[in-house]
Formats: structure tokens, C-alpha cells, sequence
């Protein structure tokens, strides 16, 4: 369920098909993701999740989209 719904989020921002979105995407690799689309997305992540604020030191260690799913993972469950 978090997969899905990152996914979604994903494809939203960077107007892109779901499907083509996986555990391995690199968000800087294969999105092309800059500092201000982290930050964007961290937003819809902390509303869409309800976790409160990500810090910078947390959204510089998530590197793909897998990094980032097994990060909300630790923090929803």
C-alpha cells in the first residue's frame, strides 16, 4: 500500500506513468528530481502519511524510491 501510494504521488509530480515507476528508480537518476522536487514532494509524502516533517538529513539519505518506501514504513508503522 505505501508502494502504491509513493508511486502515485511520484507520477503525479513528475508527470509520469505509474507503471513505470520502481523500487529501483533513483529519484536524481531516473526522475531527475532537484532539491526543490524533494522538497515537494516531502510535502504530499507528510500529508499524504500523516507523519509530521521530514528533516533534511532523512530526505538526503533516500536515494530511490525503495529507500524511500521502507523509510515510511519504519516511520507509519
Amino acid at each position: 500500500m505505501i508502494f502504491e501510494k509513493v508511486c502515485e504521488l511520484i507520477a503525479e509530480q513528475f508527470s509520469m506513468d505509474v507503471s513505470s515507476i520502481t523500487m529501483e528508480t533513483s529519484f536524481e537518476d531516473d526522475l531527475g528530481a532537484d532539491s526543490l522536487d524533494i522538497v515537494e514532494l516531502s510535502m504530499a509524502l507528510e500529508e499524504a502519511f500523516d507523519i509530521g516533517q521530514l528533516r533534511d538529513e532523512e530526505l538526503s539519505s533516500l536515494v530511490t524510491v525503495g529507500d524511500l518506501v521502507r523509510f515510511l514504513s519504519s516511520k507509519v508503522d
